[in-house]
């Protein structure tokens, strides 16, 4: 009768725990991000506040998965249980074709999220020029967003702040001789409007996500190899 190997067994045991804390640190950060007064003063907008929370929540929930995974891989490895590791396996075959799909989706529909983008960003430049206080907060992550890329308004610029332009002090203001200015309401402001900065932002995270997914996708083919070996030694013993 064929033995279980110990390099698997602890192998397996060892990357599981890791998936484990992972897990963990993931459900940490995602839980700290929802109630975080930060994320919630700069996501209260009707516009981009459901489908934040809603991409938080997935999140939550996915890490509580790759928790339960990392248990049923790390009990299955060191009890020599095949009814967890086949439940790992199938866990981890599910995750990893979820992102496959995913990927696939995302190309596929790629011009129609950057429409959504862009949708979202021109029906969220109104709120700039709104006197409801529930937009206030997001008028004041719009202006710490100006100061840190230097530019102005979503879409249209200066004008995109409407009447509350004279509301903020030094609004837009232009003090950098090297980025391109204009003149408007009496004041020197940033001329490029801060749409291209954001698409800019979103377009490198979506790289480190795409980065973050495949160096994933690698780990759970590993783990993949790892249960089902260690599985028909176990059915071999």
């Amino acid at each position: 009768m064929a033995s279980v190997s110990g390099c698997i067994k602890y192998s397996m045991f060892v990357f599981n725990f890791l998936f484990w804390l992972c897990g963990i640190l993931i459900l940490a950060l995602a839980i700290w991000v929802r109630v975080s007064n930060d994320f919630q003063e700069i996501f209260s907008s009707e516009n981009l506040g459901s489908s934040s929370y809603a991409a938080v929540d997935i999140l939550i929930a996915v890490s509580a998965i790759i928790m339960i995974l990392g248990f049923l891989g790390c009990c299955g490895a060191i009890k020599e249980s095949r009814c967890m590791l086949l439940l790992f396996f199938i866990g981890l075959l599910l995750i990893l074709l979820l992102q496959v799909a995913a990927g696939i989706l995302g190309a596929v529909f790629k011009s129609e999220s950057d429409r959504t983008v862009n949708e979202t960003l021109y029906e969220s430049a109104k709120l700039l020029s709104t006197t409801v206080e529930s937009d206030k907060q997001f008028q004041e992550a719009i202006i710490v967003f100006q100061k840190e890329f230097k530019c102005c308004g979503l879409v249209n610029g200066a004008v995109d702040w409407g009447n509350n332009f004279q509301q903020y002090t030094g609004l837009c203001e232009c003090l950098d001789t090297q980025r391109s200015c204009t003149y408007y309401n009496g004041k020197h402001v940033y001329q490029e409007p801060c749409i291209s900065f954001i698409k800019d932002f979103l377009a490198k995270n979506l790289t480190i996500v795409i980065g973050i997914a495949f160096g994933l996708a690698v780990i759970e083919i590993l783990g993949l190899v790892f249960s089902m070996v260690l599985f028909c030694q176990i059915g071999n013993k």
